[in-house]
């Protein structure tokens, strides 16, 4: 005769697995989350100095974003694949990002930005961030300019299973696919600046963000099973931020930025920009 216990340990143990193969939401305090955190750092819309806001002023700039590394505990997963080894996180240096800004009066501006799914090192992203903005000044040379920003699109990469682990006769991607994961950044955030004008603008700045990334595994295993699962988690973010834009000419600017959410991560931002 089967037993009660056995029969709902046999059920339990199905649960257990019904579990890790599905959809995960990991809490706050998971190594998936503060990963995810890490990575929004340095994909935030992150202003570079205040945008330029007389009517008709377009500015076109290039940026590059260094690309804080997660350490390998932290890579590692504690809720969705436990087990499992680290993530496959650091692909990459920095991220080049164009950007455009227009001047609408009254203190006004609009920018954006567009990474092309171009694929570099195995990543191919397809990133968009839009903000809005508006400016005052505060007395003397002395501004405050209120912004909201989003990072929108999706980025493709190996992240669960890279070409090193389909040879790992211990990781669960042994002879399976090079998997082709897709990961959602979802930014949004409001921020305020303090900033001097002349031809050095220093700034100074702090905001909120609101993270809602959405990461789904796409991974062919040597059987031929599909494991689509999907990540999801919500999270909030205080941000600070500083730097100084240089007008080196009427036409030309350079800046640099530091951008941080504390208790994550710091990216180090650079742009040059070009008024026409």
């Amino acid at each position: 005769m089967i037993r009660p216990v056995t029969i709902l340990a046999a059920l339990g143990s199905f649960t257990s697995v019904l579990q890790a193969q599905g959809d995960c939401f990991p809490a706050g305090n998971s190594n998936e989350a503060k990963t995810f955190a890490i990575f929004a750092v340095p994909l935030a819309f992150g202003p570079i100095g205040p945008a330029r806001s007389e009517a008709g002023r377009v500015e076109l700039g290039f940026e590059l974003s260094y690309l804080p590394n997660v350490d390998p505990a932290t890579a590692t997963p504690t809720v969705c694949r436990p087990g499992k080894g680290p993530e496959n996180t650091d692909l990459l240096f920095a991220v080049p990002r164009p950007r455009v800004s227009v001047g609408l009066g009254a203190g006004f501006a609009i920018e954006g930005s567009w990474v092309p799914p171009a694929r570099l090192n195995d990543v191919e992203a397809n990133l968009f961030g839009v903000a809005v903005s508006y400016g005052t000044g505060i007395g003397g040379s002395a501004g405050i300019v209120v912004r909201a920003h989003a990072t929108l699109g999706r980025i493709n990469a190996p992240i669960t299973c890279p070409d090193q682990e389909l040879a790992n006769q211990v990781s669960e991607c042994f002879q399976g696919t090079r998997s082709d994961d897709r990961y959602h950044p979802n930014v949004a955030g409001l921020e305020a600046l303090v900033h001097w004008r002349g031809r050095v603008q220093p700034y100074l700045g702090a905001g909120y963000n609101r993270l809602m990334p959405r990461f789904q595994v796409h991974f062919v295993n040597s059987q031929g099973s599909l494991d689509d699962r999907k990540v999801e988690v919500d999270l909030n973010r205080l941000a600070v931020l500083g730097g100084v834009r240089w007008q080196a000419t009427p036409a030309w600017s350079l800046a640099g930025e530091l951008y941080a959410t504390p208790g994550d991560a710091v990216t180090v931002r650079t742009a040059v920009r070009l008024g026409l």
